[in-house]
């Protein structure tokens, strides 16, 4: 079903009504505790497998200790952007940090993954005369760059790297920007990184990866998929990851060559104008990265109960597309299948929000399932059990124990 836009009050009621006769509309919960795989929700305990603190981290007793103390020394605001007073020593030593974690010259932190991506974009291409190509997957924050930077944009078939190559090579613009994710944020499938590193070089574009859910998840200090792959900063010239998900604090980072994140500081219109980050967030993300280098029993278990989910799922025949991350879709097809299912597993105990377009193509509504080093394997069959009832009653014949 086609929502038109249009300007007067009328014609953005009919917009609302049509939104919810298509089960689009959205509606927002409001929890009542800290972020945890367990939350409150309406004055009840659930279970929560919806969040993107993958590693458990969001309400760690350290991490809060360490962001009050710093509130203490820096107060709460940053005041400005920081090319006029926002940055503070917490800025410095945290991108010193990530430098050093990721293996990169220069990290420069912003206050989220969105404006970073915006920030790459606006500093690396000039507009009309160059050119992006990005997988027609990526986050909407790459999206969105592309369209406001006014360059050409190329969108290449999901992890089609031969699409890509016929794509690069048939072109003749100036600067040349290969975005993708590393996981992608609704299907959980990792991008083809090697050969999308090889395939730029080949052509001389600039591959930017947006790890935001992979970065401490996967590799062995967690430093992302890109360690996990043992690609450096040759291969790859720009990383962009958050704080925001297996960190479980906010903001976000761009590590890269010192050139590069150089000309982001001089030129890059988010990072201009826009308020700093807090600096006591930028204290506790700094306490968060310590932990997850040396706490690799977090990752561990994460992947543990991933593997238990997909042994389950496959056993009792849910409709699983089985991914190698933290993020598990089972995909419902109907956007008011996905709710009901969502609003089931609600009653029974358990915190999943259904994913529809625009966010996910047409006719791929799902259950973006995730998993954190917070839940237990009790957890995990809680879920596979509630799962098979509910998605029974939605999906007669989709789900059944063998």
């Amino acid at each position: 079903m086609q929502i038109e836009q249009s300007g007067t009050s009328a014609d953005r009621v009919k917009v609302l009504v049509d939104l919810k006769k298509a089960g689009l509309f959205r509606q927002r919960k409001t929890l009542e505790s800290a972020q945890s795989a367990r939350v409150s929700l309406n004055g009840k305990t659930v279970l929560n497998f919806c969040s993107n603190d993958y590693l458990g981290l969001a309400n760690d007793p350290r991490i809060v200790k360490s962001f009050q103390q710093a509130a203490e020394k820096y107060g709460v605001g940053s005041g400005a952007s920081s090319l006029v007073c926002g940055r503070s020593t917490a800025h410095a030593e945290l991108e010193e940090q990530v430098a050093a974690l990721t293996g990169r010259d220069r990290a420069l932190v912003f206050s989220s993954g969105y404006l970073a991506n915006l920030a790459i974009v606006s500093a690396l291409v000039a507009g009309r005369h160059d050119i992006i190509f990005q997988d027609k997957l990526n986050h909407a924050s790459m999206l969105d760059a592309a369209i406001l930077s006014q360059a050409k944009s190329v969108r290449y078939p999901h992890g089609d790297i031969e699409a890509l190559k016929r794509a690069l090579a048939r072109t003749g613009f100036g600067n040349k920007l290969v975005l993708t994710d590393a996981v992608f944020s609704m299907d959980g499938d990792i991008a083809p990184l090697a050969e999308l590193a090889a395939a730029s070089a080949e052509q001389q574009a600039c591959l930017v990866v947006d790890d935001a859910h992979g970065f401490g998840v996967l590799g062995d200090t967690g430093a992302g998929v890109l360690e996990s792959l043992e690609l450096k900063q040759s291969d790859v010239p720009v990383l962009m990851a958050t704080f925001g998900k297996a960190a479980g604090c906010a903001g976000a980072f761009v590590a890269g060559a010192e050139d590069t994140i150089e000309l982001l500081v001089q030129k890059a219109r988010p990072y201009m104008y826009s308020t700093a980050l807090a600096p006591a967030l930028a204290v506790a993300a700094s306490r968060s990265l310590r932990l997850l280098e040396t706490e690799t029993w977090r990752r561990e278990h994460l992947s543990g109960l991933v593997e238990r989910f997909q042994k389950g799922a496959r056993q009792a025949g849910l409709p699983l597309q089985a991914a190698p991350s933290a993020i598990q879709p089972l995909i419902v097809g109907a956007a008011d299948r996905a709710v009901a299912i969502s609003e089931a597993l609600l009653s029974a105990g358990i915190l999943i929000t259904a994913i529809r377009p625009p966010t996910v193509p047409k006719h791929s509504s799902r259950l973006r399932i995730t998993f954190s080093a917070g839940h237990t394997e009790q957890d995990v069959d809680l879920l596979l059990d509630a799962l098979v009832v509910c998605c029974h009653e939605q999906l007669p014949g989709a789900a059944g124990h063998d």
